[in-house]
């Protein structure tokens, strides 16, 4: 008999969730309490905390061994992380969100990892990061709060709904505090001026009737400018092995003179290329890392009204400041802007057009970022006859603002016209002008954007029914969300007036509903099967149902198996939705106007312009993982996962080279703009090229994932601990293409780590390996991805060494001492990618910043 589709909807949904901890519930029999506790994996309650997921828990007392107040510091050292993770690390362009950071688990990108708090989704990011990337900006969660880190490697849409493709990191916050704990820190990378300063006090207390914390956390970093970076603060790699990217919006410039292009006379020779232009090193302007300031405060609170019903409360706000900078305003064609004849310092006495030149006279362009976000999370939970119940509501808000006043180097060009034309501007030889001239010809200006989230939702989970004696467990629940983004450029962007800033705009909102429901089924008494489902509905594109079937087998005392199956799904982002005229810059060659008039066969820098799409359709994931824990003693255990994600659908940028191969060799393409040609030339330098975002065919990773863990018992010379993560990436395909081993996409990385503790000493030795990966992913820099044809050099792989020790004085006072990056290893050399990697190694990979000497000291009341 033919099932009607509700019935096929609910079994699919009768096939849903692995993953979310953070409440804690006791089941009752006749004589104890057996504790119950709902593990990232499931949102089943369990009495153990191995489930049929893969999940690396990142305790505590393990962050404080790292040694890093920064969450995205930490997290970059995981090797689960991979390729499309962005930090404040070089993050000073404005299609990015400044000040911001994210992860990427398995390379596929933050918008496929989904970030919870507490097993709740927060709210993303005001500002998207690379245009539409929409994410949650980890900086936002002050470390000092954490009371542990679950990184699930598995994919879990059939559990947390959109964006849990490659996985889920859920941050677990401290609760249950009693007293009061106050942390002060300082640290100072050795010669280059850089530190952070941390502080931060955890309170607590528990009665009978609930329990109340609140956390306090403040850090704050100096600003590592690029200047003080030597060889990795320029763009001129040249002399290292690399590539010149200066820009060829020069100080001095070019010009136009009887449609002529001509270069400035006074343009020194080792700036001045064939094909005239005149190159300037912006790379000393940029800030390595931006100077940041956050303070924050979190507040939890539960009451008991009774054994069976109690209310909780969760509060967090953040206030954070920092800044992004770049280069002096670089001007092009596109401004149109000219020279009268009758100008005082006209080299040539008669009206000129200026070609590309930067305004460094101005100064460098500088903003200054503040964000604001808040997190409301209130509900009440209970027990009805061994079930428990929760119902809860959560409200999230982050906002944002960019802004840079008259000092910061922003030009208009109808001032600077106007200055030109009554001769008071002077944009020959690269001269400094007056002041006074100065104010006259930059503005002020405002960028602001705010994202909010509103949900909803309600869950039961307990003892379903009995199979024999077989005790099968359900959870099942339903969810509303309604979500909502803006970012709003400056109207003197919008109006064309501000050159050389890739101003970004976006404007979408969307609701959604969703059910899913889980058993945990033990099929003997060492076999446990996972049945999940999922179904969700979006205001904009639809509705989407996800399976997932997992197992836990113990197949001995010792040994145990596990392994999962299932799909999930990525809606489009609000910001690839609702994209408004948004711009980035690439270096390039201009491989048909050198070949039809000779010039412009350098890379230079050209504009990309992007809008939204709204018929993209959402993406869809396949995944599944098989793994193996062998664990003789409580001592020693080590286990391996192999996994594979085939995701299709994969929303991303129109492929740059296909559209430049495509309407770039037009000279009346309205997709490839050009300038008009000069005479006797067939095609005019480009002016921006039009693209958007698309569904590519698939991307597809697969892996396999190591964890161990050795404990000594050593007596009288105390105890050490060992540990292992260790991730290997097999293969990683995507639109056809195989990046394995390729630009920022290393087959090997593993994080090592040591404790050693006796009384009150206590030390730390940690190494993190990245392995080796190939250069220069267009090798020939023509905007076609050609590294599969060619072979480039290799970046070199790189071991990072972090030592710590501590000893504590008495139950009040502890002191830590630490040192990053022992050795002083620099990154590992890197031509770059002609996009974000310009100085000389990959931004997103290796940090610059050195040896890093901090001090921590802890006192608990």
């Amino acid at each position: 008999m033919k099932r009607p589709q509700y019935w096929r909807s609910a079994c699919a949904i009768a096939v849903t969730i692995a993953l979310t901890p953070h409440a804690y519930a006791a089941d009752t029999d006749d004589e104890q309490k057996v504790e119950r506790i709902e593990v990232t994996g499931s949102r089943i309650k369990r009495t153990d905390i191995e489930g049929p997921s893969p999940i690396q828990s990142i305790s505590k007392d393990d962050i404080a061994n790292m040694g890093f107040d920064n969450l995205q510091q930490l997290l970059e050292k995981m090797p689960a992380n991979g390729a499309g993770a962005f930090s404040t690390r070089g993050n000073s362009q404005d299609s990015t969100a400044n000040g911001g950071a994210s992860i990427s688990l398995r390379g596929l990108g933050p918008d496929a990892t989904l970030v919870l708090i507490n097993g709740r989704r927060v709210g993303t990011s005001a500002f998207a990061e690379g245009i539409t990337n929409s994410f949650v900006d980890i900086n936002n969660i002050p470390v000092s709060a954490i009371e542990r880190i679950d990184i699930l490697k598995d994919g879990a849409s059939a559990i947390y709904g959109s964006d849990a493709i490659a996985g889920v990191v859920n941050i677990v916050l401290k609760k249950d505090i009693e007293g009061i704990e106050v942390n002060l820190g300082y640290g100072d990378a050795s010669g280059s001026g850089y530190d952070e300063t941390t502080a931060s006090l955890v309170w607590g207390v528990k009665s009978d009737k609930g329990s109340a914390s609140i956390i306090l956390d403040y850090f704050k970093n100096n600003t590592l400018a690029a200047s003080e970076m030597g060889r990795f603060g320029t763009a001129n790699q040249s002399p290292y092995g690399g590539e010149d990217f200066r820009s060829s919006r020069g100080f001095p410039g070019y010009f136009y003179v009887d449609g002529v292009k001509t270069i400035d006379p006074d343009c020194p020779p080792e700036n001045a290329t064939a094909s005239g232009s005149c190159l300037f090193d912006y790379g000393p302007y940029n800030l390595t890392i931006p100077a940041a300031e956050r303070v924050g405060a979190i507040g939890q609170f539960d009451y008991h009204f009774n054994d069976e019903l109690s209310a909780f409360l969760e509060v967090s706000v953040q206030h954070n400041t920092s800044e992004a900078g770049g280069a002096p305003t670089p001007l092009d064609e596109d401004a149109g802007l000219t020279v009268p004849g009758s100008h005082p310092n006209n080299p040539w006495g008669k009206d000129i057009e200026i070609g590309r030149y930067r305004t460094v006279d101005a100064g460098a362009r500088r903003w200054d970022i503040e964000s604001d976000s808040m997190r409301l999370v209130a509900g009440l939970r209970g027990a009805i006859n061994e079930w428990d119940w929760e119902v809860s509501a959560q409200k999230g808000r982050s906002e944002s603002t960019q802004s840079g006043d008259r000092t910061q180097g922003w030009v208009r060009t109808d001032y600077m016209q106007a200055e030109i034309d009554a001769g008071n501007y002077n944009p020959f030889g690269g001269t400094t002008n007056p002041q006074d001239v100065i104010d006259r010809i930059t503005t002020s200006l405002v960028r602001q954007g705010v994202s909010n989230i509103t949900s909803y939702d309600a869950s039961i989970t307990g003892q379903a029914f009995t199979i024999g004696d077989r005790d099968i467990m359900m959870a099942a629940g339903a969810e509303y969300r309604e979500e909502d983004v803006s970012d709003i450029p400056d109207e003197q962007f919008q109006r064309g007036l501000i050159f050389g800033t890739e101003a970004v705009s976006a404007a979408a909102a969307r609701d959604q509903y969703a059910a899913y429901v889980e058993f945990s089924i033990p099929m003997t008494d060492n076999f446990e099967l996972q049945l999940a489902g999922r179904y969700d509905h979006y205001s904009d594109f639809g509705s989407t149902t996800n399976p997932k079937i997992a197992f836990l087998w113990g197949m001995t005392d010792a040994l145990t198996a596990r392994g999962s199956w299932s799909t999930g799904f990525r809606a489009p982002s609000l910001a690839q939705i609702g994209l408004g005229p948004s711009r980035e810059s690439t270096f390039f060659i201009d491989t048909y106007r050198c070949a039809a008039d000779g010039v412009d066969c350098t890379a230079l820098d050209y504009n990309t312009e992007f809008a939204g799409n709204a018929g993209l359709d959402a993406e869809e994931s396949e995944t599944w993982n098989l793994g193996m824990i062998w664990a003789p003693s409580q001592q020693f255990d080590i286990g391996f996962d192999v996994y594979s994600i085939t995701q299709d659908n994969k929303i991303d940028k129109q492929p740059l080279g296909d559209i430049y191969t495509a309407n770039c060799d037009n000279q009346n393409s309205t997709v490839c703009e050009r300038l008009a040609p000069q005479t006797g030339q067939a095609l005019g330098p480009i002016s921006v090229i039009h693209s958007s975002f698309i569904n590519l065919s698939s991307q597809e990773v697969q892996g396999v994932d190591l964890s161990a863990h050795y404990g000594l018992e050593l007596d009288s010379f105390g105890d050490i601990k060992f540990g292992l993560e260790y991730s290997y990436l097999h293969s990683f395909e995507k639109d056809n293409m195989d990046y394995t081993g390729e630009y920022k996409f290393p087959q090997h990385r593993w994080l090592a780590t040591t404790n050693w503790q006796k009384d009150n000493f206590a030390a730390n030795v940690n190494f993190s390996y990245i392995g080796e990966f190939e250069d220069t992913p267009d090798i020939d820099f023509d905007g076609v991805l050609d590294f599969e044809d060619n072979q480039s050099r290799m970046v070199e792989s790189q071991l990072l060494v972090d030592m710590s020790g501590s000893y504590r004085f008495n139950d009040t006072f502890k002191l830590t001492l630490g040192v990053n990056n022992v050795f002083d290893t620099d990154p590992s050399f890197a031509i770059g990618d002609g996009d974000s990697d310009l100085y000389g190694y990959v931004i997103s990979v290796h940090n610059p910043m050195g040896r890093y000497i901090y001090t921590k000291l802890s006192m608990n009341f």
